[in-house]
């Protein structure tokens, strides 16, 4: 038999997170007034893979991610709607591929502009020209903004460029800074221009939904979990889309004082009994998860113990004494252990632990 560890995808919990952020949007708009929504199925869909996010994502208004690569396969596997590339395009010769399928472009540096001038492509390009309103990281500064968006609407007029719309991106939408200074930037800087504009993530649509314009980019909250380390994925009415399982393959019993894993960086305190599962750093588990961190195991809550090794890790078998070899094992995503809580005790986010999961585990997709 395979090795027994594998990922369940689950379809209905990515269509039923679409809708829970969606309702959170249009509540906090007029009655008959609803936002679109970008589903963002960047890297690989967060982990969830393309095809899988594509099917549960029917019911989004467009499909947002990086790679051309990634928005070919979106039309590969039958979606017709807007998709749009968060970066836009990294060369000249990238507009070949925007025009054959259809791509909407982030615009967001002056080479980005000069490349779009030269576009010969079969339909208007629909672009969304992005500020940097504090984040930092990708767009045009306050100052330079006005000329890049009057720049984008002279490729308007020759015919080059359909809609033009404006974005941003939210840095701290999630902590108690909020949204205030970058979204007063936004409105002072796009004062006057028309086109849609689209500016909320996950954090932002669910915290601040009565901000969000034509379009919203929810990312992480579609999968399952919460872009907010002070509130419960389970809280916010979501659902993990995805649940990693194992088995345990060994048991051992230890004496006081007897080590654990790599490094002996657990020892018994007294007689216990411990289990191995077969998991590891290279399917996607954290190396750095420290002993305590959750796993339930036959449908009990217990801890790792020790260092995780490539393709094992142990438990304590203390809380399920009667749990033997082949007894079921959730890593995340299933009997209340959200991938947030693992993340949490591992130092990190649910975003990272989602995006990790090896392609050596098998995915079962599921309703």
């Amino acid at each position: 038999m395979p090795r027994p560890i594998f990922a369940c995808i689950s379809r209905s919990a990515l269509s039923h997170n679409l809708e829970v952020v969606r309702r959170r949007l249009d509540a906090a708009r007029p009655a008959g007034d609803s936002a679109k929504v970008w589903a963002v199925v960047k890297a690989n869909a967060y982990g969830h893979g393309i095809e899988r996010a594509v099917a549960g994502f029917r019911g989004a208004d467009g499909l947002a991610m990086l790679d051309l690569a990634e928005a070919v396969r979106c039309r590969e596997a039958g979606w017709q709607g807007p998709i749009l590339l968060l970066e836009g395009i990294f060369e000249a010769s990238d507009l070949e591929v925007v025009g054959r399928y259809g791509l909407t472009l982030a615009v967001h540096h002056a080479d980005q502009l000069a490349w779009l001038a030269q576009a010969k492509a079969p339909r208007p390009i629909d672009v969304f020209a992005k500020l940097n309103t504090g984040m930092n990281r990708l767009g045009f500064t306050p100052a330079a903004y006005a000329g890049a968006y009057a720049r984008l609407v002279e490729l308007q007029r020759r015919g080059v460029l359909g809609q033009v719309g404006h974005m941003t991106h939210f840095s701290t939408a999630d902590t108690e800074e909020g949204i205030a200074a970058q979204l007063d930037v936004f409105r002072r800087t796009t004062a006057g221009l028309p086109g849609p504009a689209s500016l909320c993530n996950s954090a932002a649509s669910l915290r601040y939904p009565e901000v969000a314009a034509a379009w919203a980019r929810p990312g992480i909250a579609l999968y399952g979990a919460s872009p907010f380390a002070d509130e419960s994925a389970e809280s916010l009415g979501l659902r993990p889309a995805m649940a990693l399982k194992s088995r345990l393959i060994a048991t051992q019993d230890l004496r006081a004082g007897d080590a654990v894993g790599y490094g002996g960086r657990y020892r018994a305190e007294g007689a216990m009994r411990i289990g191995v599962v077969a998991c590891g750093y290279a399917d996607g588990y954290p190396r750095h998860a420290p002993t305590g961190t959750p796993i339930v195991v036959a449908g009990v809550r217990t801890r790792l113990l020790g260092t995780v090794s490539m393709d094992m890790l142990a438990v304590d078998l203390t809380p399920v004494p009667h749990a033997q070899v082949g007894a079921p094992v959730t890593l995340w995503g299933d009997h209340g252990l959200s991938v947030d809580e693992v993340a949490a005790a591992s130092g990190t986010i649910g975003y990272e632990l989602l995006c990790a999961l090896a392609p050596r585990v098998p995915v079962h997709f599921q309703e």
